[in-house]
């Protein structure tokens, strides 16, 4: 049970019953980080509109590199919602997600391809305490992946750090949507 209340949706303004609509028809339930924000109808109402754009502005990085970098923050991180959440969010893209076990040996294991590889040990650097990327690293991944890609992998797994903290902090935790069991989150159905 999270640190501060979900809002329900019997009790949740017009503005907080919409996004849970969209995010019900688009998740299967409405996640709960969104309905710990209710309580804070300016932060959920920038904090969906800010997801979408993130969203939306990954277009020169492989969404498949995106979504692993952004994985292994979670996983680093120890982020269970994020985790859960990022897996189902693969799988219902057609990804490997039986790969993601093995998503602590991505140094050695054939599983990952070389790009991926990079992408992966950035997401641990830029998650360490303090930072520990190194200009070559950042040099290899911009001839990789373009400078727009490159900015992009970092925006994406600096909004992971962001919400594993804060999710962290507020003790949101694993919901059921790598199980299908979200829509049993209570208070709102």
């Amino acid at each position: 049970m999270p640190r501060i209340p979900a809002v329900s949706a019997r009790e949740a303004g017009l503005q907080a019953k919409l996004l849970y609509r969209v995010a019900r028809r688009r998740f299967g339930a409405v996640p709960e980080p969104f309905a710990v924000l209710a309580n804070h109808p300016a932060l959920l109402r920038t904090s969906a509109i800010h997801e979408l754009l993130a969203e939306k502005a990954v277009r020169a990085l492989p969404k498949h590199v995106a979504d692993l970098a952004v994985y292994r923050t979670a996983v680093r991180l120890g982020c269970s919602w994020c985790i859960d959440f990022g897996t189902m969010l693969q799988k219902h893209q057609g990804l490997d997600i039986d790969r993601l076990k093995n998503i602590d040996d991505y140094a050695t294991s054939p599983l990952f391809d070389r790009a991926e590889r990079l992408a992966l040990a950035y997401a641990d650097a830029m998650s360490d305490t303090p930072v520990s990327v190194t200009s070559e690293q950042v040099a290899e991944l911009e001839r990789e992946f373009g400078r727009r890609g490159l900015l992009e992998l970092t925006y994406q797994i600096g909004l992971e750090n962001q919400r594993a903290r804060m999710f962290g902090a507020l003790d949101i935790t694993d919901q059921g949507f790598t199980s299908g069991e979200a829509c049993r989150v209570p208070g709102l159905g």
